[in-house]
């Protein structure tokens, strides 16, 4: 922390992402298949969170929807990694709502 409280900005999006705890992880007890699934899963997640990024950084505010379908992600895939993009501070909403595929509002994403 800086002398007025606040956490320096990483540098990196993986800095990011690990200051907030949001990479899988197996505790020291699992097996180790629990280590190698946890490995794979930081990869995967890793990979969404670059894609997402891209996507909004070429295409602009998207909603999730729109950003499933640019990126060949599910709607689930990327409603939870723009949760952990956003925390990350990364990615903020844009304070507007769009339509989803089904019709209902959803919220709009941008580059932060």
């Amino acid at each position: 922390m800086n002398s007025i409280g606040v956490l320096p900005r990483p540098k990196s999006e993986h800095a990011q992402l690990a200051l907030f705890g949001l990479e899988p992880q197996a505790r020291r007890t699992d097996p180790v298949t629990s280590h190698q699934a946890a490995a794979s899963a930081r990869e995967l997640q890793a990979q969404h969170h670059r894609v997402i990024v891209a996507c909004l950084k070429r295409f602009g505010p998207l909603g999730k929807d729109g950003i499933a379908a640019r990126t060949g992600l599910t709607g689930v895939a990327v409603a939870r990694r723009t949760a952990e993009l956003q925390r990350a501070g990364l990615i903020q909403p844009t304070g507007k709502n769009v339509l989803s595929t089904a019709g209902r509002p959803e919220r709009e994403w941008k580059v932060a």
